[in-house]
């Protein structure tokens, strides 16, 4: 499961050659300043794209990383937080590298506006930053029934604060008490992500803490369990988890603990000792703000990642409409997939016709096992789009455990070293 970089480049270099990338930029710069790409968003997409669009482009073009956090915590192994394997430490990573090491700038603000008449962004901090090519990698944003308090339900779906409060109200939890925990409708980030949580909580509680009188629900907006099934099926049953599909929450009681939610078109309550809402979930705001998007996402040309709405606008990651999931590992695949496409758009050079991304994770299932699921996905020609060409899993056990730090390091590394 170890991460690859995509073989586009390779083909770029065919196109274009090592030396001539770079033979191209005097004769930009004679006419005009050095391309100015900004990249909204530090996350797996962003710090990718930025971190290619320098080793690939190098002094051919400027790259700036506008990003709200000075650190960036992966979403990607947060649920070990909660059962106290991992910490927000742990998880944290700053963009020191992809500043001295590719000369990636870092603007740590967040975009007010977009003015795609003269390519600029205005910033909360006043400044405003003009550029050639933008992307944004912004990750998602959540779709609340109601205006309820974060603080008290938790949805620790943005690794970092949210998710340590989650596991403090998991460790005050006492033999008896309810958890809670409701998964969106499909797409949300990190497909498994939610079951996975389940699993970890589960196990946490009964096998850890020695509790056998804790009862956890599991709330699903879609029919069935969206992937690995059979793995996930087979762990609630071996933990006691009573695992409800096809239900829609429609009222969060932060101050009772009280979920209201309909099942089979029935209206019905529940109170819970923890609360753990997973809100439905869209683009994140920027996409709105620059008018890029269609309803919830961003519709793009798969071949790039430019916005079918508005030229030079490419959108990546989890607010990408492409119908790939919404994923760190995928985020960082089609990172490179937009900055071969950008590179190649700034010297003249065609697409690259045939792209494929890999969408791959390990779920820790307990303390000790995890399974994994990878798909890798193609353009096709015929619908324009980007196909399933192949999926694989594999079952929960301690040997799949071991390999998950290896894939995420590796992933960790691809991206912010």
């Amino acid at each position: 499961m170890k991460t690859t970089h995509s073989n586009s480049r390779r083909n770029f270099m065919k196109f274009v050659g090592a030396s001539s990338l770079f033979a191209v930029t005097p004769s930009m710069a004679a006419d005009t300043t050095t391309p100015h790409i900004v990249v909204v968003g530090g996350g797996f997409s962003g710090a990718t794209c930025a971190k290619y669009l320098k080793m690939w482009g190098g002094s051919s073009v400027n790259v700036t990383v506008i990003e709200t956090n000075p650190t960036y915590v992966s979403p990607i192994l947060s649920n070990l937080v909660l059962n106290g394997q991992k910490t927000i430490s742990d998880l944290s990573f700053t963009y020191g590298d992809l500043s001295s090491k590719y000369a990636v700038n870092m603007i740590h603000s967040t975009v007010d506006s977009v003015d795609q008449t003269n390519q600029s962004l205005t910033l909360a901090n006043g400044h405003s930053v003009k550029y050639d090519k933008l992307v944004l990698a912004a990750g998602m944003d959540f779709i609340k029934v109601n205006d309820y308090d974060i603080t008290k339900v938790p949805h620790a779906w943005k690794a970092g604060e949210q998710t340590d409060l989650l596991k403090e109200q998991i460790d005050a939890m006492v033999d008896g008490d309810t958890f809670t925990m409701t998964i969106p409708a499909a797409p949300y980030r990190c497909p498994p992500g939610p079951y996975e949580r389940a699993c970890v909580v589960a196990d946490y509680l009964k096998n850890v803490k020695g509790f056998s009188n804790c009862k956890i629900n599991v709330l699903d907006a879609n029919a069935k369990i969206t992937v690995e099934a059979d793995t996930f099926g087979a762990k609630f049953a071996e933990y006691g988890v009573v695992y409800t599909p096809s239900t829609t929450v429609t009222a969060v009681d932060d101050n009772t603990k009280t979920l209201t939610y309909t099942e089979n078109d029935v209206s019905k309550t529940l109170d819970s000792t923890v609360l753990n809402v997973i809100p439905n979930q869209k683009a994140a705001s920027i996409v709105f703000t620059a008018g890029v998007n269609s309803g919830n996402w961003a519709p793009i040309n798969p071949l790039s990642y430019e916005s079918v709405m508005a030229n030079g606008i490419y959108i990546i990651g989890d607010s990408q409409g492409t119908g790939q999931p919404k994923a760190g590992h995928i985020g960082n695949s089609e990172a490179k997939v937009c900055a071969d496409a950008i590179l190649r758009t700034l010297n003249g050079v065609a697409l690259y016709p045939s792209p494929k991304t890999n969408s791959a994770c390990y779920s820790p299932t307990s303390t000790t096992e995890a399974s994994w699921l990878s798909g890798v996905f193609k353009y096709d020609a015929n619908s324009h789009s980007m196909v399933l060409a192949n999926i694989a899993a594999g079952e929960s056990d301690t040997s799949n455990y071991s390999k998950m730090f290896l894939w995420s390091g590796n992933l960790f590394s691809d991206t912010f070293s």
